[in-house]
């Protein structure tokens, strides 16, 4: 677990050694080991959701609307930002920051997550979009993709599944008579993870859940954008899945 959350962090770097290392190699490290090293690591203090509303709220509050708004742009898109909470943010911040730099922020964030709507397009954030979950298509609800990272005769079964907006699986149980259970590590957009009689629960980049055996649960993408996690099924004894009913169009679209 230790080494897939180190390769998790590892991704929050950026390359300011390779453009600027030889030029300014003193700004290239301060940007590079200090400002997305420790500051945007400070995960505990401020999630990395809320640190990229801050950074485009500042760039767009101070007229920047180059490359490096593009780039933040696409980071909160990331982070979990979602497509409609982007335009509700520039909506906001148009009253605040002058309506033309809105209109710059708009252009660039329509281009950033109307990306989606390209077949071309990769999701799955660092692990990979992987194929069409077809093995077990019955068991969702919308399309699904599945990036197997580890042999399970080898070690622990680890693999990222990736769901288009909507999507989601069915009710299902982790059957164990002892241990067992599963592992979520978000990785990439945003989504929902529900236990029955429970309220579902908000999922973002960097979120971890822990199911233990024998709850019945539920868990995929939001309405308005692709979701990613890592699925890491716990040992046990007489570990089996359960898929039961269908998640109903009226639990998703009265989740709050």
């Amino acid at each position: 677990m230790t080494d897939i959350m180190e390769v998790i962090k590892m991704v929050k770097q950026t390359a300011g050694r390779k453009s600027l290392g030889e030029f300014a190699p003193e700004f290239a490290r301060l940007n590079d080991d200090v400002l997305f090293g420790e500051v945007w690591s400070r995960e505990d203090k401020l999630s990395l959701k809320m640190r990229s509303v801050v950074t485009i709220t500042a760039l767009i509050s101070k007229g920047i609307t180059d490359n490096s708004l593009k780039y933040h742009l696409s980071t909160a898109k990331q982070n979990g930002v979602s497509k409609s909470e982007m335009a509700e943010i520039l909506t906001h911040l148009a009253f605040y920051a002058g309506w033309p730099n809105a209109w710059a922020a708009f252009n660039m964030a329509k281009e950033i997550y109307d990306a989606d709507d390209s077949a071309d397009i990769q999701h799955g954030g660092f692990f990979g979009q992987g194929e069409p979950n077809t093995a077990f298509a019955e068991y969702f609800t919308g399309n699904s993709y599945l990036n197997p990272l580890t042999n399970p005769k080898e070690t622990v079964f680890i693999a990222n599944v990736t769901f288009e907006p909507k999507c989601r699986n069915n009710w299902h149980i982790h059957h164990a008579s002892e241990g067992g259970g599963q592992i979520l590590i978000c990785v990439d957009g945003e989504g929902w993870y529900q236990e029955e009689g429970k309220p579902a629960q908000s999922l973002k980049n960097g979120d971890i859940v822990t199911i233990p055996a024998e709850v019945k649960h539920w868990h995929g993408a939001k309405a308005d954008c692709w979701f990613s996690h890592l699925a890491v099924e716990c040992p046990g004894k007489d570990c089996r899945n359960e898929w039961l009913e269908p998640v109903t169009d009226e639990i998703y679209d009265n989740i709050k």
